[in-house]
C-alpha cells in the first residue's frame, strides 16, 4: 500500500472528528448509526473475502445489544465502555459456540445456517416477553461516559466519538489481519480450498477464527447502535436486518477496509432523505440504485477510489 493509502484513514478520521462538532444533532445521530452498522458490514465483508456470505449477523448484532440492555436493567450498569466490552464479549461467546458448526459448511449451506442461528435468537426474543419485552423491546437509558452523566445531546455527541474511535480501532485491526498469514490464508481458501488443505493448512480452523473475529465486530456494532438509539427490539435479529448488512456490503464493495464504512454512510444518508421525501417509494429507489451499481460499478461505490489509490503507487 502506498503512502496515500496508508494516510487516508487518518485523514478521514480527522475530517469526521471535525464534522461531529459542526453538524446538527440529527445528522450526528445518523452518522453514528452509519459508523456502527459499518462495523457489522465490515464483519460481513471479512467473511465474504473468504467466499462465505453470512445472512445471519443479526445474531451478533442483536445478541450484543440485548446483553447491554440486560446489564442496564439487571445490574444497573450505565458506563458505556463497560456495556461495549460486555456486548463484544457476548458476541465473541456466540461466535465461538456457533462457529464450531458454521465452520464446517460452505456456500449456500453456510448462508442458510447463519440465517437459522439469527432467526432462532429472534424467536427467543419475541417469545420471552417477561425478560425481553417481546416485540416492544427494551429501553436503554442514556449511558455515562467515563463516569460523567451527560445531557441527551451531549451523550449523542459523545457516543459519536466513541463510535469513531471504535471504527479507527477496527480498521487498524482488520488491516493487520489482512496482512497477517491468517488473512492471506482466507483469501487462498476462497480461491482454492482443496489446494490449501493439501498444503497442510487447517481450513476449518482458519474459518473458525475468522468467524469469531467477525462476530466481535458485529457485536461492537450492535452495542453502539443500542446506545445511540436508546432502544432495542427483536428486529435487530430478524433476517431483513442481516440482509441489510449484505446489501450495504455490495453497495460499498469489498475492496479495501474502508469500502463497507463508505457503503454504510451512503446507505444511511440516502435512506434518511428518501424516507423523508418518498416514504412509500424509498425501497424501490434503493433497489434502482443497487441495480445501477451492479450494472455500472460491479465492485461497489468504493472500487473506483481503491483503483485510483493503487494507480498512485
Amino acid at each position: 500500500m502506498n503512502g496515500l493509502g496508508r494516510a487516508l484513514p487518518a485523514v478521514l478520521l480527522l475530517v469526521f472528528a471535525v464534522l461531529g462538532s459542526v453538524l446538527p444533532g440529527w445528522l450526528v445521530f445518523v452518522l453514528t448509526l452509519a459508523l456502527a452498522k459499518g462495523l457489522v458490514v465490515l464483519a460481513v465483508v471479512v467473511l465474504m473475502r473468504a467466499g462465505l456470505v453470512s445472512f445471519g449477523h443479526g445474531l451478533f448484532f442483536a445478541g450484543a445489544a440485548y446483553a447491554a440492555g440486560f446489564a442496564t436493567r439487571a445490574w444497573e450498569v450505565k458506563e458505556a465502555l463497560l456495556l461495549i466490552l460486555l456486548g463484544v464479549a457476548v458476541a465473541v461467546a456466540l461466535g465461538a459456540v456457533f462457529g464450531l458448526l458454521a465452520a464446517r459448511y460452505r456456500e449456500i449451506f453456510f448462508a442458510m445456517l447463519s440465517l437459522a442461528f439469527s432467526m432462532v435468537l429472534y424467536g427467543v426474543l419475541i417469545k420471552a416477553y417477561t425478560l425481553t419485552g417481546g416485540s416492544d423491546g427494551l429501553r436503554i437509558p442514556v449511558p455515562t461516559i467515563l463516569g460523567v452523566v451527560p445531557q441527551l445531546e451531549q451523550a449523542r455527541l459523545a457516543i459519536y466519538y466513541v463510535a469513531l474511535a471504535a471504527v479507527a480501532v477496527a480498521v487498524a485491526l482488520i488491516r493487520r489481519y489482512s496482512a497477517a498469514p491468517l488473512g492471506y490464508l482466507m483469501q487462498a481458501v476462497r480461491d482454492n480450498e482443496v489446494r490449501v488443505g493439501y498444503l497442510g493448512a487447517s481450513v476449518n480452523r482458519a474459518i473458525y477464527l475468522t468467524y469469531v473475529l467477525s462476530a466481535a465486530l458485529g457485536g461492537l456494532g450492535g452495542v453502539l447502535v443500542a446506545l445511540n438509539v436508546g432502544h432495542i427490539d427483536p428486529n435487530l435479529a430478524y433476517w431483513t436486518t442481516s440482509g441489510e448488512f449484505v446489501f450495504i456490503a455490495l453497495l460499498g464493495g469489498t475492496e479495501g477496509v474502508l469500502a463497507p464504512l463508505a457503503g454504510a454512510i451512503v446507505y444511511e444518508l440516502f435512506k434518511s432523505y428518501a424516507f423523508k421525501y418518498a416514504p412509500y417509494a424509498w425501497q424501490m429507489m434503493m433497489g434502482g440504485i443497487m441495480l445501477a451499481i451492479i450494472l455500472f460499478l460491479p465492485g461497489g461505490l468504493w472500487a473506483p477510489i481503491e483503483r485510483a489509490l493503487r494507480r498512485t503507487r
